[in-house]
């Protein structure tokens, strides 16, 4: 139990919040926990995000990787995620994950359906360095290998 002295008359309800559009988004791992898997038998690395920028900036993003687990594909998938991570943010080696907080990378954010309740939620799907552009959508080159902007090309 806890001691609140909380009035609920002096403070507007929160509405809730809907996923993030998918997309790409500059954010930086915040917070990090070893967790383990809901049967016992293996540990997740659960990694939540900040994003740093744009129209959705302080929103939270999480992503889980199972290290440990009694299927060798389902590490390996996970192992494959945090290298991702650690080339995006260029810390190849870490000891501890909290080596892996406040450093911003490019996030790729997938829409997905919840096998629990139907609703939609966020799944970060991609992680590349920072100077990927993100939240830009990215432009073919032009026929003749110029990736000139139409409004910048002389006619």
């Amino acid at each position: 139990m806890a001691t609140l002295n909380f009035d609920a008359n002096q403070v507007e309800p929160s509405s809730g919040k809907d996923p993030v559009p998918a997309g790409k988004y500059v954010a930086a791992v915040t917070a990090s926990e070893m967790k383990p898997t809901k049967n016992g038998a293996g540990q997740y690395l659960e990694l939540e995000y900040q994003i740093l920028d744009g129209e959705h900036k302080g929103r939270k993003l999480w992503s889980r990787h199972t290290l440990q687990h009694t299927s060798a594909q389902t590490v390996q998938i996970a192992r494959g995620e945090l290298s991702a991570v650690c080339r995006a943010i260029g810390v190849m080696q870490p000891k501890d994950s909290a080596e892996l907080h406040n450093l911003p990378m490019t996030v790729t954010v997938k829409l997905k359906k919840r096998e629990d309740n139907g609703e939609m939620t966020n799944e970060v799907t991609a992680w590349t360095k920072k100077d990927a552009a993100a939240g830009v959508p990215q432009q073919a080159g032009a026929p003749g290998g110029t990736a000139t902007p139409p409004w910048l090309r002389k006619g």
